[in-house]
This record gives structure tokens, C-alpha cells and sequence, in this order.
């Protein structure tokens, strides 16, 4: 009887410990050829069933975790990708974490594949009391594209060519280009972005290098959460107002904390939406802090004549 009182306890202890991984994580990844951030949510840690949801593995999407486990004070997940575009054959990926402090020190590798392995830290997501209730008032607008050259800007993954150019007052890229990020960092702002895209291409704006908004030739198409004007992989548009390839496209963008509003070529499509985390895009861990405007150009070709911020402060 003693024996088994003495095991129950040290179960239960265990369960009170795995409880410290529930929660959302920013998920900082160690030398990633990208310079990709991921993020991570886990729930019912504590109990049998764990549950969680992850970004980045699969397409970039925000993906429900069906494999997760907490034993001996590790955290494992894991997912199987298709042969596809990422992997010539099919491929097991595997993420294992135990809590150091208030942190996640972690691990990433393709089972079979030893020169994969990466060393990731997990963040705890920060509580962003910031929002969208009319006590804020634009600031200085400052115009990210001065309509000459690229000196705002700079590349997000190192040693990889820009395939970016300025002609005739526009910004464009050439397909398979590097991403953008501008200099200066944001907190809540206003943006306002004027862009033209050729057919069949995909981008995105990446807010504060977090939270991508996509830019997608779809016209015509039933909105979904990977629609033009889309918070990508979690918040579809309430209707589709792109354009047809080659016309000119607007977006006007609010950021305060974690509320988003999107207008899509002068129609409201996301309404103070909640930002709850990471999309595949980011590239800035930190949401704590301001971040910067990141321009996707790794996939088609896209034009730019526009992007204004303007800064909000308290009145």
C-alpha cells in the first residue's frame, strides 16, 4: 500500500511539473538557413491528452499537433511531410523540448537525416494589454519606399542575393528573390501599401517580421485563410475584394497589440481581429518588442509603388 501511495504521488508531482509546458511559445530557431521564427502552443499538459498547434512544418500553416507527449520531463511532437516541392522523398520531423527555467531548450531533426538538426529556444509568448479603442493618434508618417532606391531596406537571409530592384519609381523582384525588412522597427501603426501583381503570384507583408498578411493573385476565388488580404494560415478575409492581375491593389493596415484590421481595396475584410501568435513568415521572435516591415519575394513577382507607416501613439 505504502509503494503505491509513494508512486501516486511522484505521478502526480510529474503532472504538476508537465503543467509548466502549457502555454504559447515564440520560438527563437538557431542558425535556420531563413532566418525563420516558429511558434508553438501547447494545452493540457499536466493530463493524459495533451493537445497542441505548431507553425511552421507543414506549408508553413498553422497545423493542429496529433503526435505530442510529456514524459520524463521532455516534450516530443512530431510530424510526417509528404514528397513533395520541401523533400524529394517522404520525411518524419521530430521536435523534442525540456523546460530550462521559463524557457524551452529544444531540438529539431528529420529522423535519418543527422545534418538536419537544429537547436531551437522557446519564449514565452508575452501578454499584450495594447488595443484598438480609439486612445491612439498617428504619429509622423514615414515613407518606407522613397521611390529611388532600396536604402531602407536590407535582406533577411544572409549571403542570398537580393533579386531586387527600382525602376521607374517602382519596387520588383525577381521570382525566388530574398525577403525584405525594412530598417526601422514598429510597434502599432497605420500602413498603407499600393501593389500590382503578375498571375498566379504569391507574397506577403510581414508585420513587425511576425504576422503576415498575404498577397496572393486569387481573383475571383471563395476567401479562405490563405486568401489575398488573409492572415496567413489563421484568419480568412471576410470576402475576397482582390483585383485581377496586372491592376493596381491596396492595403490599409492597423496593428495595435494583437488587433488587427485589414481594408482590402477599400472593403473591410478583417476586422480587429486577434493576432494570437507567429505565421510562417515571421522572422523576429520577439513580440515584446517593435518589429519591422518584412516583404516577402521569395516566391512570384510582385510590384510596389506604396508603403507608408505611420506610427500610433496615446493621445
Amino acid at each position: 500500500m505504502r509503494t503505491s501511495l509513494i508512486l501516486l504521488a511522484a505521478a502526480a508531482s510529474a503532472f504538476a511539473a508537465d503543467k509548466d509546458f502549457n502555454g504559447r511559445w515564440d520560438i527563437q530557431v538557431i542558425n535556420e538557413t531563413r532566418n525563420r521564427a516558429w511558434w508553438l502552443e501547447v494545452n493540457g499538459a499536466g493530463t493524459p491528452k495533451p493537445t497542441g498547434k505548431f507553425v511552421s512544418a507543414l506549408r508553413g500553416d498553422m497545423n493542429e499537433i496529433t503526435d505530442l507527449s510529456i514524459k520524463n520531463g521532455a516534450l516530443r511532437f512530431s510530424f510526417h511531410r509528404e514528397a513533395g516541392k520541401t523533400d524529394a522523398k517522404p520525411a518524419h520531423l521530430v521536435y523534442t523540448a525540456r523546460l530550462e527555467g521559463d524557457k524551452l531548450s529544444g531540438t529539431h531533426e528529420i529522423l535519418g537525416r543527422p545534418n538536419t538538426k537544429l537547436q531551437w529556444i522557446g519564449h514565452r509568448a508575452p501578454v499584450i494589454t495594447d488595443k484598438d479603442d480609439g486612445s491612439w493618434k498617428p504619429a509622423k508618417p514615414v515613407e518606407l519606399f522613397n521611390g529611388k532606391d532600396l536604402s531602407n531596406w536590407k535582406a533577411m537571409v544572409a549571403g542570398k542575393e537580393l533579386g531586387w530592384k527600382v525602376e521607374n519609381g517602382i519596387m520588383k523582384n525577381v521570382a525566388g528573390a530574398n525577403n525584405l525588412c525594412s530598417v526601422e522597427k514598429f510597434w502599432n501603426f497605420l500602413l498603407h501599401s499600393e501593389f500590382r501583381l503578375g498571375q498566379h503570384t504569391n507574397g506577403g507583408l510581414g508585420l513587425r517580421g511576425r504576422y503576415e498578411i498575404q498577397i496572393l493573385e486569387d481573383y475571383g476565388r471563395p476567401p479562405d485563410a490563405h486568401s489575398a488580404a488573409a492572415l496567413y494560415s489563421r484568419v480568412a478575409p471576410s470576402v475576397n475584394a482582390s483585383k485581377r492581375a496586372g491592376e493596381w491593389q491596396t492595403y490599409d493596415i492597423t496593428l495595435i497589440g494583437r488587433q488587427l484590421t485589414v481594408v482590402s481595396n477599400g472593403k473591410k475584410v478583417l476586422d480587429k481581429v486577434e493576432v494570437e501568435g507567429l505565421t510562417a513568415m515571421a522572422h523576429d521572435w520577439n513580440e515584446a518588442v517593435a518589429g519591422p516591415l518584412s516583404i516577402q519575394g521569395d516566391h512570384g513577382p510582385v510590384e510596389i509603388r506604396k508603403l507608408t507607416i505611420t506610427p500610433l501613439v496615446k493621445k
